[in-house]
């Protein structure tokens, strides 16, 4: 490695810190920990710890090399499984807490006609190569259509079609005992937010769904639908969940479900028979208003399947809507797909973190959902032209000025590095060259800032 690839790499690694000490200071993190019972004992502060383990994949270590055997972060590995361990740290509050002030930015930034939906989905935490961790059970993973050893992770999120936030999940285990390989291993105070997991995990999916929407309600987000796949679209979770928010899903043709049109009541597949359909290749090939058997009344859209000779419906609670804003809408569900993939593919959720305890669990999987609001945070400041006024400055105007002075300081090094390579000029000539530069860069800079502060407003100090 040659000097300017070396001077690259740790410039872009001082980037990076400064862009999450950014994000960590303009959203409160230190504060949100405290909020969530997660508070200095003994040793480096909460805080410090967290941030070393957030950390972790955007330094292309995982926990072992960045945390075992990491010197010089002034707390060992101890300390770092203390903090994901205790089942007195409620990780659902600091997660919403900070999801909430995310949200809050992308707020300003979304125009208020523009739809804000919340998304269930399920996803399947593989340990297939772990015996003895606790409530580890049978999952079935229906991508590849067999059961593994491992959890599943129910997530609720956030969307306004822009942007994604996961804001909620539950660790779940298995509800049948049979299925379960591990049971909950160590006593543990009924009172704490550790206990409330666990009798989580054994619960049904369906039955956590509405608990989950009303606590992210109750906390501020604000959304006009609830978006579904088929795994949750029974009649009477619609019914349950439409009590606060309109409801878009996807439906399966279940034989035991039926829906009343026209005074019967017919199965899916019956009602999509008895339809007249739409003619030629018309995407939306036929849609009807129904009512389920708890008196929702609801419409369903018959959509072309686009792989198979066959067809999709999918429900909306909200019968006024048009059907090709419907699909629209249910479209947006895609977004928590991506949030998975992410998780899976460049957080490290399954494969940072050995751990055994399940508030260790749940207290990784609430570390690597906050590096998911992060880059999305991030993601958003970079590609939303309205971040160019106030808000961006407000938010991250430390990041901006590093990425211009970065830039302009990996400019200058090539050129320094390619004039040194011919030998042409003496060293205190170039030497000479560098002043130069510097004290035209620092004009440069300072006419910047003069500029901005004249555009925006801001009083000279």
């Amino acid at each position: 490695m040659n000097y300017s690839e070396k001077l690259i790499e740790e410039q872009e690694a001082i980037c990076l810190e400064n862009t999450i000490d950014s994000f960590f200071s303009n959203f409160q993190v230190g504060r949100l920990l405290n909020v969530a019972g997660i508070r200095k004992m003994r040793g480096a502060s909460p805080l410090k710890v967290f941030a070393a383990i957030f950390r972790l994949p955007f330094e292309g270590k995982n926990f072992y090399r960045g945390i075992v055997e990491q010197d010089g972060l002034g707390f060992g590995k101890d300390a770092a499984y203390a903090l994901l361990r205790n089942p007195r740290h409620n990780w659902r509050q600091l997660m919403l807490g900070l999801a909430v002030k995310t949200a809050a930015v992308f707020f300003l930034l979304t125009d208020e006609e523009r739809e804000k939906v919340l998304i269930f989905d399920s996803s399947t935490y593989d340990r297939s190569r772990s015996k003895k961790v606790e409530l580890l059970a049978w999952i079935f993973d229906h991508t590849v259509g067999k059961s593994l050893r491992g959890f599943s992770l129910l997530t609720l999120g956030w969307s306004d079609g822009f942007s994604f936030l996961p804001l909620d999940f539950v660790l779940g285990s298995s509800a049948n005992k049979k299925s379960r390989i591990q049971e909950a291993e160590k006593p543990i105070d009924k009172r704490t937010c550790g206990h409330r997991r666990r009798l989580e995990a054994v619960c049904k999916a369906t039955d956590l769904l509405e608990t989950m929407i009303k606590r992210v309600l109750a906390a501020g987000i604000d959304a006009d639908y609830v978006l579904m796949d088929s795994w949750f679209s029974f009649p009477a979770v619609i019914a349950t969940l439409s009590r606060h928010c309109p409801v878009i899903c996807m439906l399966k043709n279940m034989p035991q479900v039926f829906y009343k049109y026209e005074g019967r009541w017919y199965t899916l597949g019956g009602l999509y028979a008895l339809l007249k359909k739409r003619p030629g290749r018309a995407r939306i090939l036929a849609a009807v208003n129904v009512e389920t058997k708890q008196g929702q009344q609801a419409r369903i859209v018959f959509v072309r399947h686009r792989h198979k000779r066959d067809w999709l419906a999918v429900l909306s609670t909200r019968v006024d809507l048009p059907d090709e804003e419907i699909i629209r809408i249910y479209g947006k569900r895609w977004d928590i797909e991506v949030c998975f993939k992410m998780l899976k593919q460049h957080l490290r959720l399954e494969k940072e973190a050995q751990l055994r305890d399940y508030d260790g669990l749940v207290g990784h999987v609430t570390v690597v959902m906050t590096r998911y609001m992060f880059l999305s945070f991030r993601q958003r400041l970079h590609s939303d032209h309205r971040t160019a006024g106030s808000l961006f400055h407000a938010c991250c105007e430390e990041v901006r000025d590093l990425t211009m002075l970065e830039a302009m300081q990996r400019l200058m090094t090539l050129v320094i590095d390619k004039i040194r390579s011919t030998g042409e000029l003496a060293e205190d000539v170039i030497s000479k060259m560098i002043d130069a530069m510097m004290g035209a860069m620092a004009e440069i800079m300072e006419t910047i800032r003069r500029s901005h502060n004249k555009k925006f407003g801001i009083a000279e100090s």
